[in-house]
């Protein structure tokens, strides 16, 4: 039964915090387990922008980001993936009109840089979330990309390690959802 889910994709990603650690959590794909990094401030039913949480959510993966140089397996899997340059940022303004959108930097307001030296966006997927319609203040750059080591907290994102996020990529597709529950 776990082949055929395979084989065919993975419609569900299921995440939970772990009991007692609200920033360390757990990823259930199909019959799998593995340990991922959750947002400092927990998970939240009223993500806000700079709160540090994971939002309380279902979102799809709408496609993604990768670093050729660190992670060439970012191109194995059937969503829409990019590679990562030089000049790409992400917008995390809420009165700026690309609030919550890819930008190219250098920018005028405040951004994130896509391109990181601590390689935690090498493979990097974005959620769909705050994307349409996009409401000022609801948080941006929600991602399922790389933990630190040790798992340390994100900034409101998930996180794997890039073995996991490996194994994941090919089973991953426009219609898989990474569901974040209590």
């Amino acid at each position: 039964m776990a082949d055929a889910t395979f084989r065919s994709g993975l419609g569900i990603l299921l995440v939970r915090a772990k009991p007692g650690n609200q920033s360390k959590g757990f990823l259930q794909a199909g019959n799998l387990v593995f340990p991922c990094a959750l947002g400092k401030g927990g998970i939240s039913a009223n993500k806000r922008e700079g709160d540090g949480a994971t939002p309380l959510a279902s979102m799809r993966l709408l496609g993604g980001y990768f670093r050729n140089d660190h992670f060439a397996k970012g191109r194995k899997t059937r969503l829409p993936m990019a590679p990562i340059g030089p000049d790409l940022g992400w917008c995390e303004v809420p009165e700026d009109r690309n609030y919550n959108r890819p930008v190219r930097i250098p920018y005028g307001a405040s951004h994130e840089r896509m391109r990181r030296d601590d390689r935690l966006y090498d493979a990097c997927l974005v959620l769909d979330w705050n994307i349409a319609p996009r409401r000022r203040g609801r948080g941006s750059a929600i991602f399922f990309h790389l933990a630190r080591p040790g798992f340390t907290p994100t900034l409101g994102c998930v996180a794997v390690t890039a073995r996991t996020m490996a194994r994941l990529l090919p089973l991953l597709s426009g219609r898989t959802v990474l569901k974040v529950v209590r």
